[in-house]
């Protein structure tokens, strides 16, 4: 299964650089920022999710940083996760209405710096998550970087009941992350409702039920020790 993604990621990472897509900082090894980031957070943002939503959770990524700075300037509260979720406190609450600038706060250096740090238990209703992939199916199955960090920040949050069946989840990419056919998936991987890139949203059927919290033989021995949210929570050995 592991391999199978990897030759998927590393195929898409190809294909961004070869075909002129990938923006700086590059695509490989990362959430690759791609060419129509901006205009591809201006069309989520005509989406009736995206109007709909008061509180959103954001991927981090450089890709995403135009998602973010939108939904901070359209008075929307914004959830980051601290990298890795190496805090107790994992994640940077951003409420534009007690920030001074936006525009910095919505990069991961200004949200660390400015966020108010909370436990998973204090936030409240996500109404929308935003996501970043590498790779995305039609029928909405996604890959990240290969981390599982963005898998386990949703467990952690379908855990407390701050996402629930009600929140959407919208993914921004470039046409070329878009594959056909399935995307291999396990347990724990969790699927996007929005697909938008640049010039148009596709909305996937939910074929599957999304993971209902953590599985926990799916943690590795490495985020079991690094991640103390889990144990803060007792999630890391039951």
């Amino acid at each position: 299964m592991d391999d199978r993604k990897q030759t998927i990621r590393d195929r898409i990472w190809a294909l961004l650089e070869e075909r002129g897509a990938a923006a700086f900082p590059g695509a490989r090894g990362r959430i690759p920022n791609f060419v129509g980031a901006s205009a591809a957070a201006d069309r989520l943002a005509g989406t009736g999710e995206w109007r709909r939503a008061r509180t959103i959770k954001c991927n981090p990524d450089a890709p995403q940083r135009y998602v973010r700075l939108r939904a901070l300037r359209e008075g929307k509260i914004v959830y980051m996760a601290v990298p890795r979720l190496r805090e107790a406190r994992c994640f940077w609450e951003l409420d534009p209405r007690r920030l001074r600038d936006l525009r910095a706060a919505a990069s991961i250096g200004g949200a660390a710096k400015v966020g108010r740090a909370v436990d998973p238990r204090e936030l409240p209703h996500i109404d929308l998550v935003v996501a970043g992939s590498v790779a995305v199916s039609r029928t909405g199955a996604r890959l990240g970087k290969g981390g599982g960090y963005s898998d386990l920040e949703y467990a952690l949050c379908r855990e407390v009941d701050c996402i629930d069946d009600r929140t959407r989840i919208a993914t921004t990419v470039h046409p070329l992350q878009i594959v056909r056919g399935g995307l291999p998936e396990t347990e724990h991987d969790f699927r996007v409702d929005v697909i938008v890139t640049p010039a148009r949203v596709l909305r996937p059927r939910r074929s599957r039920p999304q993971p209902r919290g953590i599985v926990a033989a799916h943690l590795t021995e490495e985020i079991r020790e690094n991640v103390p949210a889990l144990r803060t929570l007792g999630l890391d050995r039951r």
